[in-house]
């Protein structure tokens, strides 16, 4: 999730989903300027690898490399080149099912407007966005 970039002012806070695409955990905010696949190695990744093995981790193009059972889409062939059938499939599959976790990501800032203008320090934005995650987990009955 990045937070507006407006004059290099931002934040990327990262999260993990439910298979149904409600939001369990949210990460730190990390500086606007710092690329998903390094606020995920600092964040995500060091939690996730150990569950890696038994459940699927999706992830979008821009966590390409991530190793150790993180599921990406195949990237385009270079020089305007078609991928195969298979891997056009598969990339087709891997997105039906990350979408869920995009619609986590909107459970979150559609609902809670202020994640949407806020000016916060981006050490400050990830006490914000774990805040609209307990409070959606709420709405959802997750927490009693």
């Amino acid at each position: 999730m990045v937070f507006p970039k407006t004059h290099g002012f931002g934040a990327n806070v990262q999260a993990l989903f439910e298979p149904g695409g409600l939001p369990v955990w949210t990460s730190e905010g990390e500086p606007g300027h710092v690329v998903d696949i390094e606020a995920a190695r600092t964040h995500v990744f060091p939690a996730v690898y150990p569950y890696a093995k038994t459940m699927p981790v999706l992830a979008d193009p821009g966590y390409q490399g991530a190793g150790h059972r993180i599921i990406v889409p195949f990237k385009q062939p270079a020089g305007g080149g078609v991928l195969a059938v298979d891997n056009r499939a598969y990339n087709t599959r891997q997105r039906s099912l990350r979408c869920l976790g995009e619609r986590g990501f909107a459970l979150l800032t559609e609902r809670w407007t202020a994640l949407q203008l806020t000016t916060l320090s981006p050490s400050k934005i990830g006490d914000l966005v774990r805040a609209a995650l307990v409070l959606t987990r709420f709405q959802h009955l997750k927490i009693n």
